[in-house]
């Protein structure tokens, strides 16, 4: 079950815009100022016009001496500017086309590194397409594609019904997707010799009533309780799941991601927490529940008790590449990611 340790940061791909936007824009704008300089400078006389003096033909001739001379000087220089802006900016893009499309997606810290993995394989393929990832919780997601502010929201839950009822008022009808399958697994220190919780006492141990190890067959030491934040999904889940509505205790500890949890635990002999089965490592011990140990086939058939789904929700039904990517996702290549990302695939 032990995996590697995972990224919970947000990733932003860069992406190169063609070579005439940019430095060239600049390098034209130089030569421009240059030939202005010229006139100021060298050719003072030739900015004033004075009709009185000059007839229309020598103006005319002045003119055309004037433009002759400056193109005399500029011709070479303009030739050197454009090579240097070439060989230096050609070198750094990608392709001579930068991305066109560009995608945004924010939401589950649990989903956060398959979302990572699924964007960064997408564009390797699709190089005119630049897919920006972020985590800071389902809440904040869904809030996202309500608000316009993401093209799409990851959630390791499903949306309320006051979620739906607000993007019903802007006009939307959210479109939800389901990208793989998770469990949540109660952890404890690798020191801790339990083996196993019931979800009575699973809920005594988060609402409170439990505070003390030996009284579900542990050690007579006191139990602390590691939680998610409020506005995660895993914390959602197991508030249904698990506390039935209570409230959690008061001196629980807060943490604002799966890895968060994992760290706190692995660094307290008689800590408990609970995080996806895609974070397990060797530093925790899961602990079965009901007597059923949490697995890809467990989950997958639901027997395992706290199980969920992981979605990606658009603010409609996704068109162009939106669409596009989300294929990908549900389809073979993308359903190997999240098998290798430690999900259950939903295929």
């Amino acid at each position: 079950m032990g995996r590697p340790a995972r990224r919970e940061n947000s990733g932003i791909p860069l992406r190169c815009y063609p070579f005439w936007v940019g430095p060239a824009g600049v390098g034209c704008l130089a030569l421009y100022a240059s030939v202005w300089s010229y006139l100021i400078v060298s050719k003072p006389g030739y900015l004033v016009v004075r009709p009185t003096i000059f007839g229309g033909g020598e103006l005319k001739m002045m003119w055309k001496t004037l433009w002759e001379n400056i193109m005399n000087k500029f011709f070479k220089m303009g030739k050197l500017i454009i090579f240097g802006i070439l060989i230096t900016v050609l070198p750094l893009c990608p392709s001579s086309a930068g991305a066109d499309e560009k995608i945004s997606i924010t939401g589950s810290t649990t989903a956060l590194p398959v979302a990572q993995r699924l964007a960064e394989d997408y564009m390797d393929t699709h190089h005119e397409v630049s897919i920006s990832v972020a985590g800071t919780g389902s809440g904040d997601g869904i809030r996202a594609i309500i608000d316009g502010s993401a093209d799409i929201g990851t959630s390791s839950r499903d949306m309320k019904a006051k979620e739906v009822a607000l993007a019903l008022e802007k006009g939307l009808k959210p479109v939800k997707q389901v990208i793989a399958l998770d469990c949540i697994v109660p952890v404890v220190n690798s020191d801790n010799p339990l083996t196993d919780l019931n979800l009575a006492q699973l809920r005594g141990i988060y609402n409170g009533k439990i505070r003390n190890w030996k009284d579900v067959g542990g050690n007579d030491k006191p139990i602390v309780a590691i939680s998610r934040d409020s506005s995660s999904g895993t914390f959602e889940v197991w508030q249904e799941k698990i506390l039935n509505k209570d409230k959690v205790r008061p001196d629980a500890q807060l943490q604002a991601s799966n890895g968060a949890v994992a760290q706190a635990v692995a660094g307290n002999k008689y800590a408990i927490g609970y995080l996806g089965i895609g974070y397990l490592n060797s530093n925790l011990k899961p602990l079965k529940v009901n007597g059923v140990t949490a697995s890809f086939e467990t989950t997958k058939t639901k027997v395992y008790p706290i199980f969920r789904e992981l979605f990606m929700f658009t603010r409609g039904k996704p068109t162009g590449p939106v669409k596009a990517f989300l294929d990908f996702v549900k389809g073979p290549k993308g359903q190997k990611i999240v098998r290798e990302e430690g999900f259950v695939a939903i295929n």
